[in-house]
């Protein structure tokens, strides 16, 4: 019983050195909010941006301008952005396309015969705007085209950048509140001689470490309500999956950054080396995880150290449960390498623990 009274006192301690620092409430709750209406506001329901090209002055010229600004090139069409177009002569022209400032160089052939596109394939506007201003040129130039063709575009929600972001920040926050609010408390203690303190009283040891694990789990709740509501009654998110599979998922992921944590934190003296390799760890994540944009996006080679990464098969996870309606089967593989990620950590964090 006495055990019991001591865990369920260091657990009230951590729940009130939370609620009265106001900046981790911020840091918790509102940063993530904030983050989200902010790129969602950036990204949802709003037209391409123009594509400003640049037509090299030289004699020609006058034919690509004609087109360019024909009701052709003004009639908009799904995917295909608004054209504008400046006119330069050549050298600045191609200084603008090295430098960024523009998609696309359009160059008339000699004698006014054919054209010359120069861009990079590489950016995805470039290439779009090179399709969009080949279209128009080549309508002008007399090309029919026999096939009729329907278009319709697709904007439900479910199938949105900020669908796609809520459940991605949502493992941010798991990630970055197993290892800041875990590791880095520990480390604070540590340099303050509280963990030493700790020790010298009569309490399991094992208490203290699951009562700031009690705690860390706790404050998930709020933020899973916090970013869930914000994507159902702010834009319109669906929720395809069970809610209770979802908290599993968020459960088992933030214990496996709760042991990583543990383990960053177990022998660190300073809060300078545990900054970082708080970094370390996360930066990784951040980049690869496909938080902000999709993971497929890199290098086949990189696939392998890429799905091994806690946090990718968080966000995996909760994708797939959020916006397609999985089941626990569909997302067992992920959960799996989550509780091997959390079970492997916590036991190597508890054989190398410091308490001073």
């Amino acid at each position: 019983m006495a055990n019991f009274e001591s865990l369920k006192q260091l657990y009230l301690t951590r729940l009130r050195e939370f609620y009265r620092e106001p900046a981790r409430i911020f840091w918790v709750y509102a940063f993530p909010t904030i983050l989200a209406v902010v790129l969602a506001l950036a990204f949802t329901n709003r037209r391409p941006d123009p594509a400003v090209v640049t037509v090299v002055d030289v004699p020609g010229a006058e034919q690509i301008k004609l087109a360019l600004d024909s009701a052709e090139a003004k009639l908009e069409r799904p995917g295909r952005p608004p054209l504008s177009y400046r006119l330069l002569p050549r050298e600045q022209a191609i200084r603008q396309l090295e430098t960024g400032d523009t998609p696309l160089v359009v160059e008339p052939g000699t004698g006014g015969a054919g054209v010359t596109y120069r861009y990079d394939p590489t950016r995805p506007e470039s290439s779009l705007a090179r399709a969009t201003v080949d279209d128009v040129l080549q309508r002008a130039a007399g090309r029919s085209d026999p096939l009729s063709v329907t278009e319709e575009t697709e904007t439900k929600p479910g199938n949105r950048y900020i669908d796609w972001l809520i459940p991605g920040l949502i493992g941010m926050n798991a990630m970055g509140g197993g290892l800041w609010g875990i590791g880095f408390l520990i480390v604070n203690m540590r340099i303050g001689k509280l963990l030493k303190r700790f020790a010298a009283t009569p309490m399991l040891r094992q208490n203290f470490l699951l009562a700031i694990l009690g705690a860390r789990l706790t404050f998930l709740l709020p933020d899973i309500i916090v970013l869930l509501g914000l994507g159902v009654f702010g834009f319109g998110m669906p929720v395809r999956g069970n809610l209770l599979l979802i908290v599993l998922v968020v459960v088992i992921g933030a214990l496996a950054f709760a042991g990583i944590g543990l383990l960053v934190a177990s022998r660190a003296q300073t809060t300078e080396k545990v900054s970082g390799l708080m970094n370390l760890v996360m930066i990784p994540m951040w980049l690869f995880s496909g938080v902000f944009f999709s993971s497929s996006r890199f290098p086949s080679q990189m696939q392998g150290f890429i799905q091994a990464l806690p946090l990718t098969q968080l966000v995996h996870a909760l994708r797939e449960v959020i916006l397609k309606g999985a089941g626990i089967i569909e997302v067992a593989p992920s959960l799996l390498i989550l509780i091997a990620w959390a079970g492997i950590t916590f036991l190597l964090a508890l054989r190398n623990f410091r308490w001073s």
